[in-house]
């Protein structure tokens, strides 16, 4: 790996997606005099935050408050996210969404040209924005196109950002990043860095996530000393198609699409969801019940619906129906027409003419890298903001919609915030940046070029010669069996084993292609690196936390324990690169003291999970399938 020139700005963002874009735009216009540099993996337009379909959540009918859309928040992350965070971003949600529109994002109307806002699971009332079902590809563009009427906004598309670069006061000066056209190795420096790289899910095999989607900036931050928050708590999206893992967005059952299982009953209805209403009731969709209870419940429905043998066996495993035939084909082809298009496309299915089969998928990383307030690590002149970040909002369950907003309150606070950093730094010394730089590309060229055990086939190098692939599908399999929608101690513990054996192995890996320009081979190694990284505080941190909370749940400790657990997980990196260390962290409480996590009516409708021959769950027998 050779080395680049040194490139200097003031303000260093890595990610070019929704957070970083809006972090940019926000640095821009706090010193329109600041060099920014926007430092991504891909093309911006290519960033993750164009797949999002359903919408973005903010105020705006006169008959929503703000104080609702912070009490469905907070009861929503089962009382996990800090309130003054909760009560910043709702503040300054419908603020950044109208900013959105002047940016050119074409929401949805209604006939007398209001906007347009659809119900969202967990939430009292419609606040979820939309532009049709591609919402967060019209974001996206319209971000971008922003970007470029600022001058002093320098991207480094195709370089992949692969390690921090602290001053020798402790200060974030910066990136080692690979321009991935050439395989050289670049600095990229400031006076202070954002990360916005986005979330995890490639950890798991089934996964809404694209491929880029590695957690890269949580492994950086992580790797330098901040600590990765929550990282327990992963959020299973409860319709993905199966076999490809492709989102069938939540607008879908916000327009009124219901769920039901193999004898055609809507099964959520017998879980303290709410009562099944005739789809031709006008109270139907019903907020914060069936259909539009939060995610983590569905997720866990389905899972009980499988272990009583009530879900559909097909090729790509189990299933039950997400049936939109009701609202016609004109609705459909109106309000959702991407998901009409999906399932053509990826199932086969008609959605007009035929129900569309679904299961829950791997979709968010609630926990992430440990931010204050103020979107700030523990680090000085280091940021984040995004999926990447955990700042926080989500707790132990993000309500769908918040997402898209929370890439562009936070994006924008810290783009702020490190502009103001940068401000009051102004003369920072260069110290050993460029120095670190080059011993990155150095660690990177004799790990996977130099000419002894990497290559392929090298009977020497203390270890048998392993192959990436191999190692991913292992963790893959780790992580969906030990650490997936119910876990419990046996599990837990299996895959913390399994991912420290992945890490030792991982030492042998060996690369085939040892050419520099858009070595892929490389790219994928690095990014395995990242996700066994994340990996085990994800085991680590789910092993320590013995309750049930949102996402988490532990079948050996089913209830959530306010006493010992109301608090934050925080995962630090050992220095001998052993297991994490755990430690906790008050959650903030402002207003709304804990209460218990209801959905729906209480229609008395609760039945046990009958067996039918499959048996259901308990905590000896380890099932987390």
């Amino acid at each position: 790996m050779s080395h680049a020139a040194t490139e200097q700005h003031d303000v260093v963002i890595v990610g070019g997606g929704g957070a970083g874009l809006r972090a940019a735009i926000a640095i821009a216009e706090e010193n329109p005099a600041f060099s920014v540099a926007c430092v991504s993996k891909v093309y911006p337009m290519r960033s993750h935050t164009v797949t999002a379909e359903g919408g973005a959540a903010g105020v705006i009918k006169p008959s929503d408050s703000l104080e609702d859309h912070i009490y469905d928040t907070i009861s929503g992350a089962d009382w996990l996210a800090d309130q003054d965070a909760v009560e910043y971003f709702v503040h300054r949600a419908p603020e950044e969404m109208v900013q959105l529109e002047h940016w050119g994002c074409p929401w949805s109307r209604m006939p007398d040209g209001s906007v347009a806002v659809r119900p969202f699971g967990g939430m009292k009332i419609e606040r979820t924005w939309f532009a049709a079902d591609k919402t967060g590809f019209h974001m996206l563009h319209s971000l971008f196109q922003t970007t470029l009427k600022y001058g002093n906004i320098v991207r480094y598309d195709e370089h992949f950002a692969t390690k921090l670069l602290l001053d020798d006061a402790g200060r974030c000066r910066g990136c080692a990043a690979i321009e991935l056209r050439t395989g050289t190795v670049r600095a990229v420096l400031g006076r202070s860095v954002i990360i916005c790289t986005g979330g995890a899910g490639k950890a798991f095999p089934f996964t809404t996530n694209g491929a880029i989607k590695t957690g890269d900036g949580m492994a950086m931050a992580y790797r330098a000393g901040v600590a990765l928050k929550d990282m327990e708590f992963i959020q299973y999206h409860p319709t993905g198609l199966p076999g490809t893992g492709i989102l069938i967005t939540e607008a879908s059952r916000g327009e009124g699409g219901i769920l039901v299982n193999k004898d055609g009953r809507r099964y959520l209805e017998d879980y303290d969801l709410g009562e099944a209403l005739d789809v031709s009731d006008p109270r139907h969709p019903q907020k914060r019940a069936m259909e539009l209870g939060p995610r983590d419940k569905l997720s866990q429905c389905f899972v009980k619906e499988m272990w009583a043998g009530r879900t559909i066996r097909t090729k790509d495993g189990e299933v039950v129906h997400l049936d939109l035939r009701h609202l016609g084909e004109a609705k459909i082809d109106r309000r959702i027409p991407f998901v009409r298009e999906l399932a053509r496309n990826y199932a086969g299915i008609d959605p007009v003419h035929q129900p569309i089969p679904v299961r829950p998928v791997v979709h968010y990383v609630m926990g992430g890298i440990d931010v204050n307030s103020e979107s700030a690590t523990d680090i000085a002149g280091l940021y984040a903001a995004g999926e990447c970040a955990c700042v926080s909002i989500n707790g132990a369950n993000r309500l769908g919609s918040n997402s898209l907003t929370e890439l562009l309150v936070f994006g924008a606070q810290a783009g702020r915030n490190a502009a103001r950093f940068a401000m009051e730094n102004p003369d920072l010394e260069l110290g050993g940046l460029e120095s670190q730089a080059r011993d990155e590309g150095e660690r990177i060229r004799r790990a996977y070029f130099s000419a002894g055990a990497r290559r392929a086939g090298s009977a020497d190098g203390g270890g048998a010669s392993e192959r990436i692939a191999v190692l991913r599908n292992e963790l893959h399999e780790a992580m969906e069996d030990g650490a997936g929608i119910y876990r419990n101690q046996e599990s837990l513990e299996k895959t913390c084993d399994k991912i420290a054996e992945l890490k030792e192995r991982y030492a042998n890996v060996s690369l085939d292609d040892h050419t520099n320009s858009f070595n892929t081979e490389l790219t994928a190694a690095l990014e395995l690196s990242s996700l066994l990284d994340v990996a085990e505080t994800i085991a680590h941190s789910g092993r320590e936390r013995t309750e049930s909370r949102g996402s988490h749940q532990r079948l050996d400790h089913p209830d959530r324990d306010d006493d010992d657990f109301l608090a934050h997980s925080l995962a630090f990196r050992t220095e001998d690169g052993g297991a994490p260390r755990i430690e906790y962290r008050p959650v903030t409480i402002t207003k709304w003291p804990p209460g218990a996590r209801t959905y729906g009516a209480d229609s008395g409708l609760k039945r046990e999970a009958e067996g039918s021959g499959t048996g259901g769950p308990s905590a000896a027998d380890g099932n987390t399938e």
